[in-house]
């Protein structure tokens, strides 16, 4: 065994020293038998390589650095001292220097950062949406690939803006900008605008009535709706929007004729359903309310328009005088407020 240990470099044993060290989470170790080893050794690469792994566990990227490029300059093959060496780059503000080096090791989280800091938008969203796409529950990631879309977005409007700025489309852009402000009057002016250089443009008058719908303008809105449904006569999203505005403005026969077009445009959507539930109830049949508000509780359970269903059938029932049927019903519904609701999603 002695003879072993003699038989073994000195380099070596301070490598495998610092190795043990770095296990054990004794860093400070780890460093000195490392350093050790590569002034015994100035050509193991490993060393070298570790040496910066360790600088990188301290968050000491500046000091990471020098060894990880001495590690690769040895031997270019080590992916995983590309890796490393990528982190340290990015942690300190070289975004581009780090790109070819994650690259090299395939590391595309921290390569689709890079590229979005290097401000290569195009490729940094096709890279973190591939990332994502084997990560999907990485806030990390969630925030870098909505941060890119949105710079890309602006980057993409900005050069609309100033390559056609009386267009009908840049119209229709700062009429969503004013709408994000909640600056209803400018985002009215311009959508007005868009709607004169392009009265067809589908969509146009969708995004008009939506803006009437959250100031609760819902005539304005109705009309807008209409319109739209006019232009598009094969989208469910806007003869549900329709519905959605009658029903508030209490035309409850009109929005069940708008909301059950959208149904047929496209079945099994939630909120749809609910609404149609609704309309349907307000307007005295509940068949077709029961119908809708039952067809959505077998597409989904812990939602809040899951609970407004139960809510919404009970009622009917007791009406019937189903009296089992609506305690049931409330039953379930009062289990729906007595835990969080899920998020309901569903896209028109």
């Amino acid at each position: 065994m002695l003879a072993l240990q003699t038989s073994v470099p000195p380099a070596l044993q301070h490598f495998h020293a610092g190795v043990e060290a770095e296990k054990n989470g004794q860093l400070d170790t780890a460093v000195v038998e490392l350093r050790k080893a590569t002034e015994l050794d100035s050509t193991l690469a490993v060393a070298f390589a570790d040496l910066g792994g360790v600088y990188i566990e301290k968050r000491d990227y500046s000091a990471a650095i020098p060894p990880l490029k001495r590690a690769l300059e040895l031997n270019p093959g080590l992916n995983g001292a590309h890796r490393l060496l990528g982190y340290a780059l990015l942690a300190q503000g070289y975004a581009t220097e780090a790109i070819p080096h994650l690259e090299q090791a395939h590391a595309e989280d921290a390569l689709g950062i890079a590229l979005l800091e290097a401000g290569k938008l195009p490729e940094a969203l096709a890279v973190l949406e591939k990332a994502l796409a084997q990560n999907p529950n990485d806030p990390e990631l969630l925030y870098y690939y909505g941060r890119t879309s949105g710079l890309l977005s602006k980057q993409i409007f900005d050069e609309l803006e100033a390559r056609f700025p009386d267009s009908a489309r840049a119209h229709q852009m700062m009429a969503q900008d004013y709408a994000v402000l909640r600056d209803v009057p400018g985002a009215e002016r311009e959508f007005f605008e868009a709607l004169r250089l392009s009265p067809q443009t589908a969509g146009l008058h969708l995004q008009l009535g939506e803006l009437y719908a959250r100031a609760q303008q819902w005539d304005k809105a109705e009309e807008q709706f209409r319109l739209e449904t006019g232009i598009q006569s094969g989208s469910a999203e806007a003869f549900y929007r329709l519905g959605e505005a009658l029903l508030q403005l209490g035309k409850f026969h009109e929005a069940r004729e708008a909301l059950v077009h959208s149904d047929q445009l496209r079945q099994d959507m939630p909120e749809t359903l609910y609404q149609l539930g609704k309309a349907a109830a307000m307007d005295g049949d509940d068949t077709t309310a029961q119908k809708s508000w039952k067809h959505l509780l077998s597409l989904e359970k812990d939602t809040s328009l899951a609970s407004q269903a139960h809510f919404g059938l009970a009622g009917i029932y007791r009406k019937q005088g189903k009296h089992a049927d609506a305690d049931r019903e409330m039953e379930e519904f009062r289990k729906s407020q007595s835990k969080p609701a899920h998020t309901d999603d569903s896209q028109k």
